[in-house]
């Protein structure tokens, strides 16, 4: 079984990433853990361009095997789909996620429930070995809290609240959080898409 090099050094990444494609690839490796260092300007202006530029700059650096990205983001309707593909520089990028989730809720003041509605969306690239590229982006369609909620998840996870499962995505094991995040979904549709090949 080949060895795959997913384009990320986040640790909670790589927890969920392992766990949702281990039965299929049992030897993942962050771009830390196969020793590659590369600067990536993520100026893509969607989900899969930004997905894309990561795995084949990864895929230039790597010597074989199959490499994975992803890019994501949180959309909220309200704000005119922001923060979007700029998610991760939302106010910065070395801006605390306490910081940001606060200014976002801050911004969502007096928005009433119906009106709070929000997704994250997930796109992921490969490159495989012999320079084919594929895509396949997925979503988790949620609500926007009031505070931050749960001590799971990173990122924007305490303030993205699923109706469906009466909490925020901070407050789901990782088990459930796989089941039904934006980034569980997209990895089991391209875990079926490098089946078929």
């Amino acid at each position: 079984m080949e060895r795959v090099i997913f384009a990320t050094g986040n640790a909670g990444k790589m927890r969920e990433i392992r766990s949702i494609m281990a039965d299929t690839y049992p030897e993942i490796l962050s771009m830390k853990e196969a020793g590659i260092q590369t600067d990536i300007a993520e100026d893509g202006k969607t989900y899969e361009e930004n997905a894309l530029i990561k795995a084949r700059a990864v895929a230039a650096a790597a010597e074989g095997g199959l490499v994975l990205a992803d890019d994501s983001g949180l959309e909220i309707d309200f704000l005119g789909k922001e923060p979007g593909v700029y998610s991760a520089r939302y106010l910065g990028e070395d801006t605390p996620y306490s910081v940001k989730n606060a200014e976002l809720i801050r911004r969502l003041e007096g928005v009433p429930e119906e009106e709070r509605t929000a997704r994250f969306v997930c796109a992921i690239a490969a490159v495989l070995p012999d320079g084919r590229e594929l895509t396949v982006r997925a979503a988790i369609e949620g609500r926007i809290g009031y505070e931050e909620k749960g001590g799971n998840g990173f990122g924007y996870d305490p303030i993205f609240y699923v109706p469906e499962m009466g909490k925020t995505t901070a407050e789901l094991t990782e088990e459930e959080k796989n089941l039904v995040s934006h980034r569980g979904k997209a990895l089991r549709l391209m875990r079926e898409e490098l089946k078929k090949l």
